[in-house]
This record gives C-alpha cells, sequence and structure tokens, in this order.
C-alpha cells in the first residue's frame, strides 16, 4: 500500500519534470491519506505559486509551517511574500531559516535577491559572497554578485567575478551580457563586442544584448554595423526607447540626417521622444545650419542628467523682455570652452542697458574678469555669495535669447588681452623667435562623450614635428601614454606646470605665430582672442564647427582641418604638416 510520503516523492518527480496536473493528483492522494502531511501540504503551495496563485499558495505553506516549521518551508513562504511585494516581511521569514540552516548556499543566494527587490545593494552583496563561500560553484551567486558589484562602481571586481562566472559556467548569457556591459564601462570596445556577439547567439531573441553591441560598435566607430544592431533591437522590441535615440545618434554619425529627422518624426508618433532625443536633435539641426530649431531645442541640456546650472528663483531670461536697467546674472552651464565661445554676448548684453553679474568656471575667473560688458565677475566657488539680481541666463542659452542666424553671428575677438607683463614673462622664457612658434593641443577631457573621436595620441601627433619650427606643448594633464611620449621628446617645449590658469595660457598664446589644436577649450581661447588658430576636427565634429567649410562664422581667425570619410588624424596630419612647411619656410623671409 503506498504511503503519503510516496506519494509525495513521486508527485516531486511529476512536478520537476513539469507534468504538474500529475504532480497534484499526488499530492491530493497523500492528503488524503494524511490531511497534516506537512511535505504534501508544501508541495501543494509550491504548485499554486507556479500557476501565480499567491493566496492559495500562502495558505498551504503556513499550514505546513505552523506543523513544522523546516527551512525550506519558510524559504517558500519567503518567496510567496516576495512575489506579493512585501519584502521586508519575506527577509524576516528567510532570516528565520537561516538561522535554522546557516550552510545552506540557496537561502542565502535568496537572502539576497530579497534585498536587491529592496534596492539595498551594498547589503544584498555580502549575502552572495556568503552564498560562495559555502559554495564556490554556486552559479546565481557569481553572476548576481557580479552584477551587484558592477551597480556599487566596482567594476574590476565585476569584471574578475563575471570571468570567474564565465570559466564555471561557460554559455550562460547572462553572465556574457553582463560582462560585455561592464568591459564597454571600462572602454575595452573590441571586448565587449565580442561578448556582445557571444551572448546574442545564445540569447538571439533578447534586445537589451543587440542595443547594446550596437553601442560597443558605435564606439569603435563601425557605425553601420551599429546600426544593423540598433534595428534589431526595434524588431525584438518595438518600443524600445533607448534603442530608437542610439539608431538616432548612429544616423548623426553617418551624417544621414534626412533618416535622422525621420526617425525623430517617427519617435514622437509613438511616444517615444524624451530628452535625450530632444537634445541629439538639436545637436543635428545645429550642425546643419538650422539654428532656429536648433538653438531652441538646446534648451533640452538643462533636462539631462549632466546638467550643472543651479536652480534660481528669479525668472529665467530668454531675449523676449527688456533688460535695460536691471541686473542680469548670466552663469556657465556647460564646459570650459563653452564658456569662452558665449561670452562674446556679453558686450552685446551690456549694449542692451542690462548691468551684467557673471558666473565663471574657477579657473576662468581671471581671465574672464576684465571681460567687456561685465560688471561683476565671480568664480562659481563663489556662487553661494552672489550679489543680488533682477533675472539670470545660463550662459549656452545666449544665442537663443539674441536669437542667433548664421549671419548674424557676433564674431571677432573679444577676450581682453593679456598684460603685457605677462606676455613678455612668457617670450622671454621661449628664447629668442628665430622660429616659427607653433602651439599644440592633442586631446581634450577624457570623460567627453566623444573623446575617443577628438583626441589624439601625442605619437601620432609627431608626424607634424620634422616642420622646421619650435613647438610649445599647451596641452595640461596629459595622459600617462602622452606624458612617456613627451618626456622622450626634446622638440617640444614644455612649461605647462606653470599655465595655473587660463589667463596664463591666454598670455602665453600671445607670444606664438599659430596655435593647432584638437576640438577643446584652448581651440575656443586661441580663437577668442584673435589668434591663428587650426583645429583639427572628426568626421562628425561638434555643432558649432559645422559641416564642409574650413573656416569658421564663429572665429575670423580659424581654420578648420577635417577628417574625411576614412575617419584617421593620419591624413589631416599630413595635410597640416605640407601647411606648416609653407609656413615656417616663410617665417622671417
Amino acid at each position: 500500500m503506498s504511503t503519503a510520503a510516496a506519494f509525495c516523492e513521486a508527485g516531486l518527480a511529476h512536478f520537476q519534470a513539469g507534468r504538474h496536473l500529475d504532480a497534484k493528483a499526488c499530492y491530493q492522494k497523500a492528503l488524503g491519506i494524511d490531511a497534516e502531511h506537512t511535505d504534501a501540504q508544501h508541495l501543494m503551495g509550491l504548485l499554486h505559486l507556479e500557476a501565480r496563485q499567491y493566496n492559495d499558495a500562502l495558505e498551504w505553506i503556513v499550514r505546513a509551517i505552523r506543523r513544522a516549521p523546516k527551512p525550506e518551508y519558510l524559504a517558500s513562504f519567503a518567496t510567496v511574500l516576495q512575489q506579493h511585494g512585501r519584502c521586508d516581511e519575506a527577509l524576516n521569514v528567510l532570516d528565520k531559516a537561516i538561522q535554522l540552516r546557516r550552510d545552506d548556499s540557496g537561502l542565502w543566494c535568496q537572502r539576497g535577491d530579497i534585498l536587491i527587490q529592496l534596492a539595498r545593494l551594498d547589503q544584498a552583496l555580502p549575502s552572495f559572497q556568503q552564498a560562495l563561500k559555502l559554495n564556490p560553484h554556486h552559479h546565481d551567486a557569481l553572476y548576481k554578485s557580479g552584477i551587484l558589484l558592477h551597480k556599487l562602481g566596482r567594476i574590476e571586481e565585476a569584471l574578475a567575478r563575471l570571468d570567474e562566472s564565465d570559466r564555471r559556467f561557460p554559455d550562460h548569457a547572462p553572465t556574457l551580457r553582463t560582462r560585455a556591459w561592464v568591459l564597454y564601462g571600462l572602454k575595452r570596445y573590441e571586448e565587449s563586442a565580442t561578448e556582445g556577439a557571444r551572448a546574442h547567439r545564445l540569447d538571439p531573441g533578447n534586445a537589451d544584448i543587440c542595443n547594446n553591441l550596437g553601442l560597443a560598435l558605435r564606439r569603435l566607430r563601425r557605425n553601420e554595423e551599429a546600426l544593423a544592431w540598433f534595428e534589431k533591437a526595434i524588431a525584438l522590441q518595438p518600443r524600445f526607447a533607448d534603442a530608437f535615440d542610439n539608431r538616432l545618434v548612429a544616423l548623426f554619425h553617418l551624417h544621414r540626417f534626412d533618416e535622422l529627422f525621420a526617425l525623430s518624426d517617427r519617435m514622437a508618433s509613438l511616444g517615444l521622444s524624451n530628452e535625450v532625443t530632444a537634445w541629439n536633435v538639436s545637436l543635428a539641426q545645429l550642425l546643419t545650419g538650422n539654428f532656429e530649431a536648433g538653438w531652441l531645442g538646446h534648451q533640452t541640456r538643462s533636462k539631462l542628467p549632466s546638467s550643472k546650472y543651479p536652480r534660481f528663483p528669479q525668472p529665467m531670461w530668454l531675449g523676449g523682455e527688456s533688460v535695460e536697467g536691471r541686473t542680469i546674472l548670466i552663469a556657465a552651464d556647460e564646459g570650459l570652452g563653452d564658456t569662452i565661445h558665449f561670452a562674446r554676448y556679453i558686450p552685446l548684453l551690456a549694449a542692451r542697458g542690462a548691468r551684467v553679474l557673471l558666473a565663471v568656471q574657477d579657473p576662468l575667473h581671471r581671465l574672464m574678469s576684465d571681460l567687456d560688458g561685465a560688471s561683476v565677475c565671480v568664480p562659481m566657488s563663489a556662487m553661494g555669495t552672489l550679489p543680488d539680481f533682477d533675472l539670470h541666463c545660463p550662459i549656452s542659452s545666449l544665442p537663443l535669447a539674441f536669437k542667433t542666424r548664421l549671419d548674424t553671428i557676433p564674431s571677432g575677438p573679444y577676450l581682453p588681452s593679456p598684460p603685457d607683463s605677462r606676455v613678455r614673462a612668457w617670450d622671454s622664457r621661449l628664447g629668442p623667435r628665430t622660429r616659427l612658434r607653433v602651439g599644440l593641443v592633442w586631446s581634450g577631457d577624457p570623460s567627453h562623450v566623444n573623446d575617443e573621436t577628438r583626441s589624439i595620441p601625442l605619437r601620432t601627433l609627431t608626424r607634424i614635428l620634422d616642420v622646421d619650427a619650435t613647438f610649445v606643448s599647451l596641452q595640461k594633464a596629459p595622459r600617462p601614454s602622452d606624458a612617456a611620449v613627451l618626456r622622450e621628446r626634446n622638440d617640444i617645449v614644455d612649461l605647462t606646470a606653470d599655465l595655473t590658469d587660463f589667463a596664463e595660457t591666454a598670455a602665453l598664446i600671445r607670444c606664438l605665430d599659430l596655435v593647432i589644436t584638437v576640438d577643446t577649450s584652448v581651440a575656443h581661447l586661441a580663437g577668442a582672442l584673435g589668434r591663428p588658430t587650426w583645429i583639427l576636427l572628426p568626421w562628425t565634429p561638434d555643432y558649432r564647427w559645422l559641416l564642409d567649410r574650413a573656416d569658421s562664422p564663429w572665429y575670423p581667425s580659424v581654420r578648420l582641418f577635417r577628417q574625411i570619410e576614412t575617419r584617421d588624424y593620419e591624413s589631416v596630419l599630413d595635410r597640416v604638416r605640407d601647411e606648416l612647411r609653407v609656413l615656417a619656410a616663410a617665417f622671417g623671409a
């Protein structure tokens, strides 16, 4: 005669094989023999849990716990509570289970899952670590601790944990997907793309994998391939807003602007547009010369997570009312180069009768203190002690306020000339002026979103150094690899240790005949001083340099040397070297 235990054992086998009706029949027979058989009650609860019938599941599992509070029953009870969203209660129940069986790695892993759901990530990690201590081969604990380490910003540890997960449990798509994303965050884009492709082969229906693979390829400047992956992500998940935004950016870098604007219209019709979409579209509008729409969309930057502009109780001025006799705060809201670039509007604002209170980044304060039109200039570090003002305007909103079009750009030198004493001091340090003096800047802020396309390794730039000229570094904080090259060279004068702020850099630039720079703040500084400046631009430049022109309507003294579709800087530098040789030969003639 079969016992209740035998029917439970048979039912469990059916349950594990997915034969839930057969399992239920066995459990009912077990309960027919012994209505208080706790294993049968517990297993009936699991059946209802599997069917998402949470109230019934809870009733059966609680009946089992009342008679025998076994750890596995408590764990199931915690699962039901967790599914109900009652995570704090679930955690308390699971802690009781762990007290009864502290060496159960599964319980510790479940505890970590509940803490993740409670968004207590720093507390969840030790639970997974304890699970791994008890069972180094626990797959969930390996993989999930890697995810947690990544989310907690412990990137290298996360990668090591995911590497271990991949070694022990190869071909696990979630591990590969997460590993690819960690590698992306480390700027190891080739490896990220490789891992993303592996993950896709294992899980071809996962839209996130396709989207992330596209991002890695875009960083590798393989935009055509990236575009295909974004399209694949959208095909899998038709309302995948991030994939739409990423597709739009890929079209931007491919200069397929008609398709970009059509895509933005489609996104708007689907209700998928957001601040990021509007921002990217505005950059495309500005780059292609549609300033009227572009400046308006440019206002979206204040809604982006990266916005640095403070909130003020006073009204924001965007050109719609008279400023005569009123004090207006103009505050920096983007990068150093942007502040220099848009400072050209300060004299125009003062000409309208405004008293202009200017707030700029600390390294620009001394340079801007004598700017024409600024009644008071304060560093951003002193924003807490501003004088009274009536209105405010982000400095990057001034083109909108002045309704700037291509033909109304206020150009020409506008920064105050550095003091003669500082210029003479730098000139003396450079020595006799026997050859053309050329300032060099080869990289910008490493954290800039387009750093890979706009910065150049110093070793690449050295192809122009065989010209008969005196080369002077204007590069602050060179990257370790560039610093090593700089130490090897005796043909670059490096006095940057004494460039304490932009006022000093401006004085040094006054001693030079030419500045050759990538698109960074020094490009704007030299242009705003009216100094001859050659700017090296990527195939898809910042919006203010527009497209297909060698001059700049913003800076009359600037020449633009652009990448062609090959997107390499070597050919750009070869053109620069040829032109530089002509200048050097003519020097002193």
